[in-house]
């Protein structure tokens, strides 16, 4: 069964996700990184070849031809699947499919609309018998 985490309270959501990241890639860890749209996957590109500030994070879409052999995706597009390991859910919805992950990471930041839509994936999760850890990220 997949195993989820919660990260709450969480100051920036996509430098919390860099950090993630970093820590995935150094335990040589696959991720999938799902976005909104467009716009937002544009920013976790510039930010993962920006993180940390003396390297870059190895990251593509998932259409991208390396995409087999590159240990990050970021894509606002569920599909394809390339690596099925960790999958970073930043949309507002519960992400289609992600039973096929061995762990899906939610982070939430402290904004009230966030932490709403946060409650109402954490509720949907729950009620399917899943096992969620919350990790508090209260400053």
């Amino acid at each position: 069964m997949t195993q989820i985490d919660f990260y709450v309270h969480v100051e920036n959501k996509l430098q919390t996700l860099c950090t993630l990241v970093a820590k995935a890639l150094a335990k040589d860890v696959r991720m999938m990184i799902l976005t909104p749209d467009a716009q937002i996957t544009e920013r976790v590109d510039k930010m993962l070849w920006s993180q940390p500030s003396i390297g870059f994070l190895p990251h593509c879409h998932a259409h991208h031809r390396l995409a087999p052999v590159t240990p990050i995706i970021v894509d606002h597009v569920a599909e394809p699947v390339v690596h099925e390991e960790v999958l970073v859910n930043l949309c507002p919805e519960c992400p289609s499919g992600f039973s096929r992950f061995e762990r899906l990471i939610e982070i939430v930041s402290q904004d009230e609309a966030d932490r709403s839509l946060a409650r109402t994936r954490f509720r949907f999760y729950r009620d399917r018998g899943y096992e969620i850890r919350t990790h508090d990220l209260a400053s």
